[in-house]
Formats: C-alpha cells, sequence, structure tokens
C-alpha cells in the first residue's frame, strides 16, 4: 500500500480565491467539487472567498444554492451554456479585488477553460500564484493529440489513434469497435463507442458539438484503474468498474452506476508498474500539485494509458481523493497539501 510522506504547514491564515463554474460541459461537476473543497478549506483554517465565473463572489446564501453536490445525469444543455458563455468574462474574473488580495487562487474549473491553460495564462499575466499546472503544461495535457505523441515518445504506451479526418484506410488500421471523442474535452462529454464502420460519422458529428478536433482512438478492451499524483508522489490505484462498457457521465455521475474499488485489486507488481508510469505521464507533461492518470489493462496484462487529467474532480468521492484517501491522505488533508505545494512555490 503507498502512502505519501508527511509534512507540517505552520498554521496561519491564508486567503484562498476559489474560482469555480465556467461554460463548458463539465460545469455542474465543477461546480459540486468547490463546495466540497471550500468546506474542506475552511475545516484546515484557511480564508475562502469562491467566485463563480458567472455569478461571481458568491455569498454563504449564493454557495448554499450554487455549488450543489447533485451533478445530474446529463451535462448542462448548450443553450443554458451559450447563455452563461456570454455573460462571463474570465479576464474580469481574474482581475476581481478578491482574486489579487488572495494569496492562492485555488481553481475548481473542468474542460478547456480550466484545463486547457486559458484562466491560468490569465492569472500568470496578472502574477497572482495558483493550485495546479502552469499555462503550457495545461495546454499539452488537455490536447489529446498533443499529449498521446508526448507520452508514447516518453515510454507510455497509449491506444493507436488518428486525427478526424481520418480516410478509410486509417479507420480500418485502427478497428472495431472504436472510441470517437472531443480532443480537448473531459468526463468523456461527447464520447462514443463506434462498433460499425457506418456509425462513425454521427459519432464524428457528436463530438463536433463539444469540439472543433475530433479523435478515433483504438478501443481497449480490458480492466480499467487510474491513479493519482500529488506533488511528485503517485498515489494508490484504484479499479474503476462502470455498469456501462465504459466511464462515461452517466456512470461517474449517476449514484449506484459504478463502483470503485482503491486499492485496486490487481497484482502488486502491476500496481507499482502503474503507479511508476503515472508519474512518468505527470513529469512527462511538466504537471505539478495534482493530476489523475487512467489507463486500461488489456487481456496481456499490458498499460494503456488513456488520458492525463490535469484538474480532476475533487468531490470527496472523485476518484483522485479516493486515490489519496487509499494512501493515507484524507480530502481535507488533500486540499490542504495542494495549497501548500503551491504556496511554496510561489513564496
Amino acid at each position: 500500500m503507498p502512502t505519501v510522506s508527511g509534512y507540517n504547514r505552520q498554521p496561519s491564515v491564508t486567503s484562498i480565491a476559489l474560482i469555480t463554474g465556467g461554460s463548458t460541459p463539465e460545469r455542474n461537476v465543477a461546480l459540486a467539487g468547490a463546495g466540497e473543497v471550500a468546506a474542506a478549506l475552511r475545516h484546515k483554517a484557511y480564508a475562502v472567498v469562491v467566485i463563480d465565473t458567472y455569478h461571481g463572489v458568491l455569498d454563504a446564501a449564493q454557495e448554499a444554492t450554487i455549488l450543489d453536490s447533485s451533478v445530474g445525469l446529463e451535462p448542462p444543455d448548450e443553450e443554458e451554456l451559450e447563455s452563461i458563455a456570454a455573460a462571463e468574462d474570465l479576464v474580469a474574473t481574474v482581475r476581481l479585488e478578491e482574486v489579487r488580495a488572495s494569496d492562492l487562487v485555488f481553481l475548481v474549473l473542468h474542460g478547456r477553460q480550466g484545463e486547457g491553460g486559458l484562466v491560468q495564462a490569465l492569472l500568470e499575466a496578472e502574477g497572482i500564484a495558483f493550485v495546479g499546472s502552469d499555462s503550457g503544461a495545461s495546454f499539452l495535457a488537455m490536447d489529446k493529440d498533443v499529449s498521446k505523441r508526448l507520452l508514447r515518445a516518453a515510454g507510455v504506451a497509449t491506444p493507436d489513434w488518428e486525427m478526424w479526418p481520418a480516410d478509410g484506410a486509417a479507420i480500418d488500421s485502427l478497428g472495431l469497435p472504436l472510441v470517437v471523442k472531443p480532443s480537448r474535452v473531459g468526463s468523456t462529454v461527447g464520447l462514443t463507442i463506434v462498433y460499425r464502420r457506418q456509425d462513425v460519422q454521427a459519432a464524428v458529428e457528436l463530438a463536433l458539438r463539444y469540439d472543433s478536433e475530433v479523435l478515433l482512438e483504438r478501443f481497449v478492451d480490458g480492466r480499467e484503474i487510474t491513479i493519482g499524483v500529488l506533488g511528485d508522489e503517485p498515489l494508490a490505484v484504484g479499479e474503476i468498474l462502470p455498469e456501462n462498457e465504459v466511464f462515461d457521465y452517466e456512470c461517474k455521475y449517476t449514484p449506484g452506476m459504478c463502483e470503485e474499488v482503491f486499492p485496486a485489486p490487481i497484482d502488486d507488481s502491476l500496481a507499482s508498474r502503474a503507479r511508476e508510469l503515472a508519474l512518468v505521464a505527470h513529469r512527462t507533461l511538466k504537471l505539478r500539485d495534482l493530476s489523475r492518470v487512467d489507463f486500461r489493462i488489456d487481456g496481456h496484462g499490458e498499460l494503456w494509458c488513456l488520458e492525463v487529467n490535469t484538474l480532476p474532480g475533487v468531490t470527496s468521492t472523485s476518484l483522485l481523493p479516493q486515490s489519496g484517501a487509499a494512501a493515507g491522505v484524507p480530502f481535507a488533508e488533500l486540499c490542504d497539501r495542494v495549497c501548500e505545494l503551491a504556496l511554496r512555490r510561489s513564496s
């Protein structure tokens, strides 16, 4: 069982601006996580102000209603997200007095806004310290085509892929079933498992609703595992057992649709190898503070990296916190430690 080395934070009042929301399909996921992170940090004696990119600074009543722990069975509809996107101003958000006056920004944003480097670049331009990877690393990890190339060059196996448009020969080389998904979106939004060649176009059209770049990837049949990384240490390996064929949005956020087992019931040597590769992936993409790396184990016991998440879900029951808890780092301490890592870097 992996454990994470100890640390001692000197007690002090540290102000945190927690930025959440966004206008991506993962908005509700971010809001749910923000509520739990805010509570955890306050428990650790941080002074926390929560800022929704749409509603602005939230008072206590707004936190109670907006930071809802129920994510919902489906992402917000496109019309709702377009309305939010038209009203929010990310530049104005990072320039808020509450953000400028904070010691640190804790980002609970998902999708391209939070994980693609945009908000990170704005914070960097303003000289504001924040938790997580910098803008360049965030961009690299969010773009599945680019990140897969880097991972493969570093010796981390990842399923073969092609970017759309792909001709018939390229599709045939990948084989069926085939994973079709947006290249720069998380939470498996817009993802389809295709079993017939004639269904590829419809799957691509669905993916294009969420991103202008679409990735076609060889489907790896097997067990799915995940490993969190805290600082520069891999946490516990967990196994994901979804009701559906893949760990999709429905399985992630519908109670009873998925079983998540920490530590994963796999051979110790395989678990050790998975943790080693997770750290290689984290370092290869130049990530910092926290990440989560997902793999499939094929029928031959080979590990295939599916993706690397730079700002993974952070509710107490999300995969990264479960990976931490299994390694002896409870949720509130996990939140505390990523803040400490960022504060040390900015001091």
